[in-house]
């Protein structure tokens, strides 16, 4: 018991966990990983704590897009050459990242340790930001999927070309299917003309209600966050390795991401 009541000390504020967003694709090169680091220096530029894993093991590029050339990555951490803390390094915008670097392939196929390891590396960063992006593979292997598991929302790029879309319709079968995701979130990327996007999300829609039923037979919602027109500064910025925000801010595509960003807050941050 506390001899003096009077001065016990008040309760120290609870710290909200960070919200987990899991940024995939049913094929490669959509641009996912384009969109999971300028989406996390859009939230940073908004006073946001962002930190960026890249989950593909097997494929990981991230480093390349930022331009960064990491002593250490999860590959080290995996291995216990290194800690957690001295692979979450700075980048470019304003946010963090853990980088999963070379040397991963043995990484690519989900073995048990693989999984603990995972899980351990998000569950020591979640109290540490507002939001974590896990930039996924493309696909649906069990380490893309066993990473989306782990995520509270997901946000599933595609392009207009028949075959994104008919892989996007195939990732969202097998998270309704397996993980009975009733909700996920649909960024149109590379759109020719605006409204294109929210047409193309409302056709992906049909089918999914056509075809694809959720849990006890309750329907699985796209919820279309928004499209990113299909814009020279893109590739430039790529090119150049940087983030489209450090290009050309002002250009089409950077506005459509800081809109994306405000959408994307609206559920990831509570108040």
């Amino acid at each position: 018991m506390n001899p003096n009541p009077s001065k016990t000390p008040a309760p120290a504020a609870v710290r909200r966990r960070a919200k987990v967003l899991a940024v995939t694709s049913g094929k490669g090169g959509v641009g996912k990983t384009f969109v999971s680091a300028n989406a996390a220096a859009a939230l940073a530029k908004r006073g946001l704590r962002v930190l960026v894993l890249d989950a593909d093991l097997g494929l990981a590029n991230l480093d390349v897009v930022l331009n960064l050339y990491p002593k250490t990555t999860l590959h080290d951490v995996f291995t216990g050459k290194a800690r957690l803390e001295e692979a979450i390094l700075p980048a470019p915008g304003g946010f963090s990242v853990v980088l999963a670097g070379s040397g991963m392939v043995e990484y690519s196929r989900l073995t048990a340790e693989v999984r603990e390891q995972f899980h351990q590396v998000i569950q020591t960063l979640l109290p540490r930001f507002d939001v974590i992006i896990l930039d996924t593979g493309a696909g649906i292997s069990d380490v893309v999927l066993y990473a989306l598991s782990l995520a509270d929302e997901i946000l599933l790029v595609a392009t207009p070309e028949p075959t994104s879309l008919t892989d996007a319709y195939a990732t969202v079968k097998v998270l309704a299917a397996q993980q009975r995701r009733q909700s996920i979130r649909l960024l149109i990327n590379q759109t020719l003309k605006m409204g294109d996007g929210r047409a193309i999300a409302g056709q992906l829609q049909r089918v999914v209600d056509r075809f694809i039923s959720g849990p006890s037979g309750t329907p699985v919602r796209l919820v279309h966050v928004g499209d990113i027109p299909l814009d020279n500064a893109v590739r430039e910025a790529v090119q150049r390795r940087q983030l489209l925000f450090a290009t050309q801010p002002g250009c089409a595509a950077a506005v459509a991401m800081s809109g994306l960003a405000s959408r994307l807050e609206d559920f990831l941050v509570e108040r």
